[in-house]
């Protein structure tokens, strides 16, 4: 039973950002070899008349639930073509896409077989979406936002309008965008008034994070291309949704604005992971030996990434 219900289904496993593969011993659980089972013959039709319409595509499954442990755990079950169960896990909860000749019964007895890699999704879910909701911004006079690992608060201050818009430490340090050193609390001051509206607020923070991040981003991928020995073409933002970065074997690197946002350490990783794919384009062991020889304990900075609740600047 167990060799056919590993046939039977696929693992989907979601992060907000980062979907490369990690090195071997990080890899999620997978089942190797599991045998993919076909289709049932159909028996021949008849062609439909030129006259006749398709059919709508069925709709969702109302949602259902099944015993997994002690939990009673709700799921929506899809059927699509396809020729192995899939299992979903985002905000909305546990989706299952299976296909139609597969009875309920099969699916519910392959959702008992990966009830503990299930129900520990569900939990990593639960508390992510209780960080987006702790990280969400008020835009408005003394709302904060993290930059460099620390709390930036944001003050609205008309009089700094012409001077040119600065964070300044509230130990009295020097600009911490000249160093990667540990940033302690700090203060940003916009020369807005008190009632500037939330969007107005937003795009200058927004503004100043994208500067600060193409700062700090030139000088570390300096930092480390001449210490991995490769060569930068051109170094380019991104706003991109589901990853931290990108290389290209010509030597053109981007890197995700909101990499601002995370501790000197986690930006390093990002910059050396990239740059590393300069030497292999690839995620193979010699990929992760050559991110491994620059900075050896990577594994906390990639944690980091995975479990990120950044806030949210669309509205």
């Amino acid at each position: 039973m167990l060799h056919r219900l590993a046939g039977l289904f696929q693992y989907v496993q979601l992060s907000l950002f980062e979907r490369e593969p990690g090195p071997p011993s990080a890899s999620a659980p997978q089942d190797p070899g599991a045998p993919i089972l076909s289709r049932p013959p159909r028996r021949p039709s008849m062609p439909p008349s030129p006259s006749a319409a398709l059919p709508p595509a069925p709709p969702a499954t109302p949602a259902r639930s099944v015993q997994l442990g002690t939990a009673q755990v709700a799921y929506e079950l899809r059927r699509a073509r396809r020729r192995s169960i899939g299992f979903t896990i985002s905000e909305a909860g546990l989706r299952v896409s299976a296909p139609k000749w597969v009875p309920v019964g099969e699916i519910e007895r392959a959702l008992q077989h990966k009830a503990g890699w299930i129900l520990r999704k569900l939990q990593e879910q639960q508390e992510r979406s209780e960080r987006l909701a702790a990280a969400q911004i008020r835009w408005a006079d003394g709302c904060v936002v993290p930059y460099l690992g620390q709390d930036l608060i944001i003050v609205l201050d008309p009089s700094a309008q012409r001077l040119p818009l600065k964070a300044r430490l509230d130990s009295g340090q020097t600009d911490p965008q000249s160093s990667l050193a540990s940033v302690p609390r700090q203060t940003l001051y916009l020369g807005l008034h008190q009632q500037a509206a939330p969007e107005q607020i937003r795009d200058a923070v927004l503004s100043w994070l994208q500067a600060q991040a193409r700062s700090l981003f030139t000088q570390r991928c300096a930092h480390f291309a001449a210490q991995m020995g490769v060569r930068i073409s051109r170094l380019r933002l991104s706003s991109a949704q589901t990853r931290w970065g990108s290389a290209s074997i010509d030597g053109s690197v981007r890197l995700n604005w909101r990499l601002i946002h995370f501790e000197p350490a986690t930006i390093d990783y990002v910059v050396v992971h990239e740059l590393a794919h300069l030497h292999e384009m690839n995620h193979s062991p010699r990929f992760w030996a050559v991110v491994g020889a620059v900075l050896p304990d990577y594994e906390s900075a990639r944690l980091q990434l995975r479990r990120a609740a950044l806030p949210s600047f669309s509205e």
